[in-house]
């Protein structure tokens, strides 16, 4: 339970409707229990008029009628009071059910609100199918204990103590003997419920499994239909189901034990309660009508009785979900944001004798970089695959921070530099394309407050400047096309110029192109440079490659191998050095002749 006491906070927040929820469950509790006691009053009454009519040999006629009229008069009230616990029931649900689904919304928004502020090395860390579950099937785990456990256990209390109490001052003897399997029922049924616990998380499990495999086959059957693999995909689909209908038959099978087997001791009360009562009726100890009343306590102690089995399984996983939950949101970010450091900023971007390691992998990506540009220059980086040019990315966005050295912006640490403002003055177009499935449109105004006609504009033109405007208005919708999930309607080439125009419509202080341009042709990407080259005046702009022809006309480039700067000057001076960049020029230059 020392997980759970996380929910306290809630709780306090919502503690009026939490406790106008257990005056409701008690209230509704006393209406319950009295029409059984109107049942043995109904039934004594007319147990005893019918002997008095046999001894006084009343009129048929005006006894009848009489005895008709008072069991009317009963039958009304046990209406009237069932009618009144049925309206405390509602008001019970509307505050205990209604306060889990409020504190269910909350603890939804608050651990999203967390992974919002975990840093990159987290997902990295984190596949998104457990985040996800996390965020859903752990939140609604711990929901069923907020709501309906919290209520029903508090409804077994009361009703229990209530009953035990009637029961044992009408008689001591019967109410023992009527007690005596309801352990064994509870019991029972926590049992059957660990095994269904069990056997349900397998089937959660498999369900997962094959989610997961649907999601990767739909997701890669371009692949799949390439490499000509559907009829082993189908083969795979169809062990993953059979796993999953054989996990689900088993459950069923232990479901199929669960009310049986609490009817059959329930059953078994109820005969002891017509044995016992009938030889204590017979004893003179009670009336006919305690009979009746006892068995309507029977079957009302039955569902909480059998509850508690259940309630117990339910706090169980609500415990495992929570102590997942509270594991990611007591995980602190690495990367810590000086909030109240919100300035404007210029742009100059300094690098001192940066160095690198990746936590993950260990690997050594940048050592000893230095590097500066001034506001309003260009600064390219050009390198091999694997050289560190995407890791100056991620530290200057400060997805991670240096191990050594010092990064500024306006020669302030950038660690001093409030995250939203950085990042904010920042134009990035990651290597890794990611666009949302949505309209062209919105993928471009990502960021933006609104999409009102002025804007509308500032779409057209970013569009035009990353080169992507004239594919655009020739599908159907323009730019209202849905473009998938992922973009992947879209080619290589119209994905990252859509991300380019996306970064051009913040107009930022600083433009960071990493390998932004690696899916277009030589001609295309002529036009998106000369472009960009407006879109750069004013602007701190650092460009990432690997290809000569990005980074050429550059005012400075720096070149990297092995996370090390081995050459830096402009493009004519470096191509006199004839080292690294003039060998991957001219290999380059051979590629475009081929």
């Amino acid at each position: 339970m020392k997980s759970l006491a996380q929910l306290n906070k809630y709780f306090l927040k919502y503690k009026w409707r939490f406790i106008l929820g257990i005056i409701f469950v008690i209230a509704q509790n006393f209406f319950a229990i009295y029409p059984a006691q109107l049942v043995r009053e109904s039934l004594d009454t007319v147990v005893s008029s019918l002997k008095d009519y046999q001894s006084h040999f009343y009129d048929r006629t005006q006894f009848v009628s009489a005895l008709t009229h008072t069991i009317f008069i009963f039958l009304l009230w046990i209406i009237g009071v069932g009618i009144l616990r049925g309206i405390i029931m509602f008001m019970m649900r509307q505050t205990m059910i209604v306060m889990s689904r409020l504190i269910e919304y909350d603890l939804k928004n608050d651990i999203y609100a967390h992974y919002q502020k975990l840093s990159l090395a987290f997902y990295r860390r984190n596949n998104t199918g457990d985040l996800v579950n996390r965020i859903s099937e752990d939140v609604s785990r711990v929901r069923m204990y907020i709501g309906p456990a919290i209520m029903y256990t508090i409804n077994l209390v009361v009703l229990f103590t209530l009953i035990i109490i009637i029961m044992f001052s009408v008689n001591a003897r019967l109410a023992l003997y009527v007690l005596l399997p309801l352990p064994f029922l509870s019991i029972s049924i926590y049992i059957v419920s660990a095994r269904m616990n069990a056997k349900s998380e397998d089937v959660q499990t498999q369900q997962s499994r094959l989610s997961t495999f649907v999601q990767e086959a739909f997701s890669g059957i371009r692949v799949l239909k390439s490499f000509v693999k559907e009829v082993q995909s189908e083969k795979e689909f169809e062990k993953e189901s059979m796993d999953y209908k054989n996990k689900s038959m088993e459950l069923v099978k232990i479901n199929s034990m669960f009310f049986p087997l609490m009817l059959l001791l329930v059953g078994l009360s109820t005969l002891l309660v017509v044995y016992i009562g009938g030889k204590e009726v017979i004893a003179g100890n009670i009336t006919t009508g305690n009979i009746a009343e006892f068995i309507i306590y029977v079957n009302m102690l039955t569902w909480p009785v059998a509850a508690l089995g259940w309630v117990t399984a339910i706090v169980q996983r609500a415990a495992a979900s929570q102590v997942r939950i509270n594991e990611f949101l007591e995980t602190e970010p690495e990367i810590l944001s000086n909030e109240a450091n919100r300035i404007e900023l210029a742009g100059k971007i300094e690098f001192r004798n940066v160095s690198f390691t990746y936590p993950e992998s260990g690997i050594k990506a940048l050592e000893n970089i230095s590097f500066t540009v001034f506001p309003g220059d260009s600064l390219a980086v050009l390198g091999r695959t694997g050289s560190g040019k995407s890791t100056i990315a991620n530290l200057l966005v400060r997805m991670y921070d240096v191990n050594a050295g010092k990064i500024l912006v306006d020669d302030l640490p950038v660690e001093t530099i409030a995250l939203t403002t950085l990042r904010k003055n920042i134009g990035y177009v990651p290597q890794d394309v990611f666009l949302f499935s949505d309209t062209i449109a919105s993928n471009i105004a990502f960021g933006k407050a609104s999409l009102d006609g002025e804007e509308r504009n500032d779409i057209a033109e970013a569009a035009k400047n990353a080169v992507i405007y004239d594919n655009i208005m020739e599908f159907e919708k323009k730019f209202e096309t849905l473009i998938g999930e992922r973009g992947i309607t879209l080619s290589g080439g119209q994905k990252q110029r859509v991300s380019i125009a996306r970064a051009l419509i913040k107009n930022p202080k600083i433009l960071l192109f990493d390998d932004c341009l690696s899916a277009v042709d030589t001609h295309t990407e002529e036009q998106i440079l000369n472009n960009l080259k407006k879109q750069m005046r004013g602007k701190t702009s650092l460009i990432i490659s690997h290809r000569v022809s990005t980074v050429k006309n550059a005012a400075y480039i720096i070149v990297l191998d092995a996370g090390r700067i081995v050459e830096s000057g402009t493009h004519e001076t470096l191509l006199a050095k004839r080292g690294l960049y003039m060998d991957l020029y001219e290999k380059q230059l051979m590629e475009d002749e081929v």
